[in-house]
């Protein structure tokens, strides 16, 4: 709050910062190529995933954030994004867009550019409830700890108040929601 007492919103600079832009479903693509065309840089973070069809077998491009292109942009730019086909909004609070780090941006871009595997995942929160899926572990539930790069699971013994952490890697790593959702589509 300010000292007049109203609230402080913060506002779209003429500087250009990274924001995340809701697109149509199945529509990323266009999106990020439309945007380059107006002169805007955007980024779409792209993996390889196998198709099977009954008569053929195609690796293929799909969105590492389905449904997400990020694009940098200033205050003069937004009325361009809103009038570019398949933007559905900038996500932000209401009115305010929330701007995309510089740092988180960055660490996707080497991700992609690394050429390693890279997949989409279930969000990470620390103190989330989670289940180990795979490995020697799988079937434990704990809490998140931290996730950069691979996790660390707390597993608590309550009666004793006590803990002990793991690491674990974050692929066979799953949000106990998540789990709970993959059990009733199973049934």
């Amino acid at each position: 709050m300010s000292a007049t007492g109203q609230y402080l919103v913060p506002q779209l600079e003429e500087r250009a910062h990274w924001f995340a832009l809701s697109v149509k479903p199945r529509h990323e693509k266009s999106v990020a190529e439309a945007l380059r065309e107006q002169g805007l840089e955007s980024f779409l973070p792209l993996y390889e995933e196998k198709h099977v069809w009954s008569d053929r077998t195609k690796r293929v491009a799909m969105p590492l954030f389905a449904g997400y292109v990020f694009c940098r942009l200033s205050f003069a730019d937004r009325r361009v994004v809103w009038n570019t086909r398949g933007v559905i909004r900038v996500l932000g609070a209401g009115s305010v867009f929330a701007p995309v780090s510089e740092e988180q941006v960055a660490d996707l871009r080497a991700v992609v550019a690394s050429g390693l595997p890279a997949r989409p995942h279930p969000y990470l929160a620390p103190g989330e409830m989670v289940r180990v899926e795979g490995g020697p572990l799988a079937g434990i539930r704990g809490k998140v700890m931290r996730s950069k790069g691979g996790a660390s699971i707390v597993v608590s013994v309550e009666i004793l108040q006590r803990s002990v952490s793991v690491e674990v890697e974050s692929e066979v790593v799953r949000p106990e929601a998540f789990g709970r959702l993959l059990t009733r589509a199973a049934s």
